[in-house]
């Protein structure tokens, strides 16, 4: 497998390399803050873009790029019971609670600038 990109519109770079790395295991790959950073998890290279990055310039029709919204990121975990556990120590807020389903169990919590992402325990 090769390695997939995604890049996350943060408000605060260095606050979002400390939640990934902290909290998720994530790897410091880049640091040019305030602008942007990757991280990286496996195969998972997440670019973090700030206020002052390319990426976050007004499209031609003047829509603005911010965090948030509903895609995310999709962490597979082997124990989400724990993992909630462990983040609720740490002080980070969820979405939701967490939800069954026919393919496993997921709940979603948000990073510092509010964007989602996805624990997922798959179904045994």
């Amino acid at each position: 497998m090769t390695t997939v990109n995604v890049r996350y519109i943060v408000e605060d770079v260095d606050a979002a390399v400390a939640f990934y790395t902290k909290h998720l295991g994530f790897h410091l790959i880049s640091n040019a803050a305030p602008a942007f950073a990757d991280v990286a998890r496996g195969d998972l290279r997440l670019l973090l873009s700030g206020p002052g990055s390319s990426a976050a310039r007004p499209m031609p029709d003047g829509r603005q790029p911010v965090p948030g919204g509903w895609n995310r990121i999709h962490l597979i975990v082997e124990d989400l019971d724990a993992e909630v556990a462990r983040l609720h120590a740490a002080g980070l807020r969820f979405r939701n609670d967490i939800v069954t389903g026919p393919g496993g169990r997921q709940i979603l919590f948000d990073d510092p600038s509010g964007n989602p992402i996805e624990l997922f325990q798959p179904a045994r």
